[in-house]
């Protein structure tokens, strides 16, 4: 079994391919809408509020209307103005609200509620969920995904949950949430996300539809398919941007030479040497701030560079990223990865959207 990704050539051949079209807010760099694309999608409007983000998602996706506002100041009217269809003619709506309140542990933080340093802004986004349900209510779509970390169904999170599940709800939908791990669809990256997904009840009446998600794979790529079997002696500079990204004059990289392969540190729980025959852990938004802890190089006291970090999360090689190595790989550690994307789209074509259009 190999490991393969599209490539944005591939992309570009298949995109619109399959009629259906896309609305997506809380944007990033577009790995969702590039998942969807990899499954025949038509995005038609992408909204996305940090500027560093849209840069990237413009590089890649020049045919798209990019918005650039907070999403509290967009209308479903406005959109659908704006790419010709009426209130219940989408097919498609997705969105990946901010999850900075919350922790994979389920533990809400001390900022809820607060404006605060979001990537290159300050925002506050505790609400924003509420804002997707409001424009998923205005743009009345067939169907809509939304994902979230992990630990929004955990710990002192459940409650916040149980309100979302109930506000989507009451926008007319059968909706549900369900966690998927991406090293079981494809991606070779051990990331746990809640995935909702949310089918229109008079829809799922008239076709006896529901909700839907990808299967589990057996096989999984791991680590020892992405990175070069033998180690190479330092520097270690990343050959996209120029930048250094060793470990050798950081705290963490002298407790990385106390980690064992496959293993955590001790003192820094977010240094990680993963082991070569399992998906690697989750790749961060700080996974381009060299002297902080995270997932590492395994045999290498480095960075993972972002040739590395573009495979382990599924873009495509050519994927064009913008800005400084930092900002390049939080775009990566921020995405959700496109072949998880595509596992969901496919499945909600084959078993919600093309009945509906077979039948209808």
């Amino acid at each position: 079994m190999t490991y393969y990704v599209p490539t944005m050539k591939d992309v570009e051949r298949v995109r619109g391919t399959n009629g259906f079209k896309v609305v997506s807010t809380f944007s990033g760099c577009g790995g969702v809408c590039l998942g969807l694309e990899m499954a025949g999608y038509d995005v038609l409007w992408a909204n996305e509020f940090i500027e560093a983000a849209r840069d990237t998602y413009r590089a890649n996706h020049p045919g798209v209307i990019l918005s650039g506002d907070d999403v509290r100041n967009v209308s479903g009217g406005s959109i659908l103005e704006a790419i010709g269809l009426k209130r219940g003619e989408l097919d498609l709506f997705e969105g990946s609200p901010p999850c900075a309140s919350f922790s994979t542990a389920g533990s809400i933080d001390k900022g809820w509620g607060r404006v605060k340093s979001y990537s290159d802004s300050e925002q506050r986004s505790d609400d924003l969920f509420f804002e997707y349900s409001r424009l998923v209510k205005e743009l009345y779509p067939k169907v809509f995904i939304a994902e979230n970390v992990s630990g929004l169904v955990k710990g002192k999170s459940i409650g916040y949950f149980k309100e979302i599940l109930q506000d989507l709800k009451s926008n007319g939908y059968l909706v549900e949430a369900r966690l998927l791990d991406a090293s079981y669809l494809g991606v070779p990256q051990a990331r746990q996300r809640i995935i909702f997904v949310g089918v229109r009840e008079d829809l799922a009446k008239k076709f006896h539809v529901k909700p839907v998600f990808p299967k589990p794979v057996n096989d999984r790529f791991t680590v020892a398919d992405i990175i070069q079997k033998d180690p190479v002696a330092p520097p270690y500079i990343d050959e996209e941007t120029g930048h250094d990204i060793s470990l050798e004059r950081y705290a963490v990289g002298k407790e990385w030479d106390r980690t064992p392969l496959g293993g955590s540190s001790e003192k820094y729980f977010q240094l990680v040497r993963p082991a070569l025959n399992k998906p690697v852990g989750t790749i961060t938004a700080t996974a381009g701030v060299v002297g902080a802890a995270s997932v590492s190089h395994p045999l290498e006291k480095r960075k993972f560079d972002l040739k590395e970090l573009r495979a382990f999360q599924s873009f495509p090689e050519d994927f064009i990223l913008t800005g400084t190595y930092q900002q390049r790989a939080e775009r990566i550690g921020r995405s959700v990865p496109p072949l998880m994307a595509k596992a969901i789209g496919d499945i909600i074509r084959e078993e919600i959207l093309e009945v509906i259009n077979a039948s209808g």
